[in-house]
């Protein structure tokens, strides 16, 4: 297939448009790239809803490749198709069902506010007209512009258009790396920095031939990709279009399928969890949740597991009350519809936002930590403020409690249903909404309660240590996010009370203490009891050795074993493909494959007794065993996910250690570090084994 390619210099013209800062708060003009930020987020924070739509040539085989079913968008890679195999779909991809318009007005009757869908998956083909390349579905039987008709149909219809972008390409000749099991297909000769001109060539393509709202990169965890490819393509970006929304994921600071970015360097306009709603929002930072109706993003005919109406509505209300957008996705048949089910789930939650859309569209995060009976979304009412609460279950009693809502409540009733008034009351520092015996909505009933000013909430404190266990004092703050509230704490485990010691500083801790906390505003108590318990622990024995240190040398041993698990195996029972040793604990890139697992195990060198903190971040998953003791658990399918715990050590070089590991698919991703408290994480250095 052919690939046309083109000098990196095209490209410098545009990125001289650029200001001398970086678009980010860390550039040298933060103030005017805040303001800039905030003028092309607002229709995206305003809209809240959107619809994704994986699309492409996997479509043709719809999950199925020889005798497997479950497969999806990554078929060419989980069931390891070889390229010239899999460009056998080119020919066969004709979507004759394809109707731009109809899949707009189903987006729209959805309540969805704009459109993402894919101009290039990772398997590199195009779904509009590129002149870098034959890889696109100008090749096909098909020979229309996908991406041309999709996005004047948003025009149309009132959606904002936007494009996801892969960044991986599993069929340019230059990318790099190959597929692990792609011996076959050498690399001899490939040029990244040649992929990276294409890559921006077809960027600039669909910024400015089709102009998304959005520019959904994905694909950015290959060790190819780095932080300042990462900031160049933003770059390109901001400078072909200055209103373009970038998610962050065009560099590699991603955390993860939690997908916050873990570095304050991190390029990039909003945070993107992966199948995953955040248990809280982040005060700050824009974020929207990506989420699959069923189990897969592309079309998978066996897939049956869909996701009913009442939980996709309740997740968007989830989101929504977190301060966060929700980006539901369908996977298109390879005849240009939409499957059935989809159509019934979307229609199904345009019937709930059509009656209330005004408790999602351009709401703000609840002011509550959690709420038992539903969720809440605020808006803006002049100088007052309208609290939307979502009503999932009614309590027992009718009452919905507010705790510690400190407003004043003006006047109650439901955004649709009956139009009398809802009664409410105040009972000490709660706010409560009496409920009628029956809820108008059986998904979510939502009830408009109107108060003055912005909403204040008293909350009670947090307490914020590095450990619940210590050896040496051990600092402790107590935090309270509402303004003008103070904090009175006890350290026997009863009830702070008006007469109970004042915070001001932070404690130090000694000894074991229950540690008590409370909100107070006029002398009134006005939140919960925070407790905490923090136990002293003995000095740890100095460990060394049964043998002589003569017997050690640096390293650890490594097994490696091969094969297909969802959890860690018992390596026990199984037989090393390969056993080495090697000098640290960490994954090289020759061990990022598919259907592996490792185990590491050696001794610790503490340089002293004291609790330390250790992490683990894997994908899939792992552990971490500490003396014979299984200190982290991160087993289980996953994608990067980190851990953390404590335990006290005694110096020397006996202590020891152990960290399983496997993968399965997609990406493969190790990291063990630790530090005694007060310490920052580091890599562990100074590893043992016994010589044999």
């Amino acid at each position: 297939m052919q690939v046309r390619s083109r000098s990196r210099s095209h490209f410098l013209p545009a990125l001289l448009l650029l200001s001398s800062g970086c678009a980010g708060p860390q550039g040298p003009d933060a103030s005017a790239e805040s303001a800039a930020h905030a003028e092309r987020m607002q229709w995206w924070r305003e809209a809240r809803f959107g619809l994704f739509l994986h699309w492409g040539l996997y479509a043709v085989p719809a999950g199925e490749w020889k005798d497997g079913t479950d497969y999806g968008e990554w078929i060419r890679d989980s069931a390891r198709i070889p390229v010239d195999e899999y460009e056998k779909f080119q020919v066969q991809f004709d979507p004759v069902r394809f109707d731009a318009d109809q899949w707009v007005a189903l987006a729209r009757e959805a309540g969805m506010r704009y459109l993402v869908i894919t101009s290039k998956h990772h398997d590199g083909f195009a779904l509009f007209d590129s002149a870098e390349t034959e890889w696109d579905v100008l090749g096909t039987p098909f020979r229309r512009d996908i991406l041309a008709e999709l996005s004047a149909a948003c025009v149309r219809g009132g959606v904002r258009f936007c494009t996801y972008h892969s960044i991986m390409d599993w069929h340019h000749p230059d990318y790099l790396p190959r597929r692990p099991w792609e011996t076959e297909r050498s690399s001899a000769g490939a040029d990244y920095e040649r992929f990276q001109d294409y890559l921006h060539a077809q960027v600039t393509e669909v910024i400015t031939k089709y102009h998304p709202g959005v520019l959904w990169f994905d694909g950015e965890w290959e060790s190819t990709w780095t932080h300042e490819r990462g900031v160049e393509l933003y770059e390109l970006c901001r400078a072909l279009d200055s209103d373009v929304i970038v998610n962050n994921r065009v560099d590699v600071h991603r955390g993860g399928m939690a997908g916050f970015s873990q570095s304050s360097e991190a390029v990039g306009d909003f945070g993107t969890p992966e199948q995953e709603i955040p248990a809280t929002g982040l005060d700050g930072a824009d974020w929207e949740t990506c989420m699959t109706m069923n189990d897969h993003w592309g079309y998978n005919s066996h897939d049956a597991d869909w996701k009913s109406v009442e939980t996709l509505v309740r997740n968007l209300i989830d989101v929504a009350s977190k301060g966060g957008n929700y980006l539901l996705n369908v996977g298109p048949k390879a005849d240009g519809t939409f499957p059935d089910e989809a159509i019934e789930r979307l229609r199904g939650i345009g019937a709930w936002m059509k009656k209330h859309g005004d408790a999602i569209y351009g709401t703000s995060a609840s002011p509550f930590e959690a709420l038992p009976w539903g969720r809440c979304t605020v808006k803006r009412n002049g100088a007052d403020s309208i609290l939307y609460l979502h009503v999932f279950e009614r309590p027992a009693d009718g009452k919905l409690v507010l705790p510690g809502l400190g407003n004043e409540p003006l006047s109650a009733g439901w955004l649709a249903g009956p139009r009398s008034a809802l009664p409410v009351t105040r009972e000490g520092t709660d706010v409560v909404v009496q409920l009628p015996p029956t809820l108008p909505d059986p998904i979510a009933s939502v009830v408009t309660l109107g108060i003055q000013g912005d909403p204040i909430v008293y909350r009670a404190p947090e307490i914020v240590a590095e450990s619940d266990i210590f050896l040496r004092p051990l600092p402790v703050e107590l935090r309270v996010p509402s303004p003008g509230l103070e904090i009175r704490y006890t350290l026997d485990g009863t009830d702070p009370d008006a007469h109970s010691v004042l915070y001001d500083r932070p404690l130090q801790l000694t000894v074991t203490t229950e540690l008590g906390a409370r909100s107070f505003h006029g002398g009134q108590a006005v939140s919960s009891v925070t407790r905490r318990c923090f136990e002293r622990v003995g000095v740890p024995p100095d460990c060394y050795p049964d043998q002589t240190s003569s017997h050690m040398e640096s390293g650890v041993t490594l097994k490696a074993y091969s094969g297909s698990w969802d959890r860690l195996p018992d390596f026990e029972a199984l037989q090393p493909v390969e056993t080495s040793l090697v000098p640290g604990i960490r994954l090289e890139e020759s061990q990022r494959v598919e259907q592996s697992a490792l185990r590491f195990v050696g001794f610790l060198d503490v340089p002293r007794a004291d609790v330390y903190r250790f992490s683990l971040t894997s994908d899939d998953g792992s552990q971490l065993w500490v003396n014979g003791q299984l200190l982290i658990d991160n087993d289980g399918l996953h994608g990067a996910l980190e851990k953390h715990a404590h335990v006290a050590l005694g110096a020397g070089r006996g202590n020891g250690i152990e960290v399983r590991w496997f993968n399965k698919t997609g990406g493969a991703e190790l990291d063990v570090q630790w530090a005694p408290l007060g310490g920052e994480l580091g890599p562990i250095a100074n590893l043992s084994h016994w010589a044999r």
